[in-house]
């Protein structure tokens, strides 16, 4: 792939997510937004979260070594720092960390 091409390539990803970003401003305008998309934006974050996590958790084996605690571990430190903390990517990445430490250097 030459550079022009990367360049190309990132141009038109960046004016896609642009223009996704400003296509409801430009339907709804002034104008007071639908309750079909207020409850929307309410309801998706949660339903897209829990999605991730079924997703990240899907091929855990709880039946054989490490049983799933590094998992675990992970999960209750985002849980714990987010209820604590309230900041959502500290709380991601502090769990990511100490996933990754744990399969890495504790349950080899």
């Amino acid at each position: 792939m030459t550079d022009s091409h990367s360049a190309l390539l990132i141009a038109v990803c960046a004016v896609i997510t642009a223009a996704l970003r400003f296509i409801p401003f430009l339907i709804f305008g002034k104008k007071k937004t639908p309750p079909f998309i207020s409850y929307l934006g309410k309801v998706l974050p949660f339903a897209i979260m829990g999605m991730l996590v079924v997703f990240c958790l899907k091929g855990t084996s709880v039946t054989s070594f490490p049983y799933g605690i590094p998992e675990l571990i992970g999960v209750l430190t985002v849980a714990v720092l987010h209820i604590w903390k309230r900041k959502t990517l500290l709380s991601i990445i502090a769990g990511t960390v100490i996933y990754i430490l744990l399969v890495n250097f504790v349950f080899i």
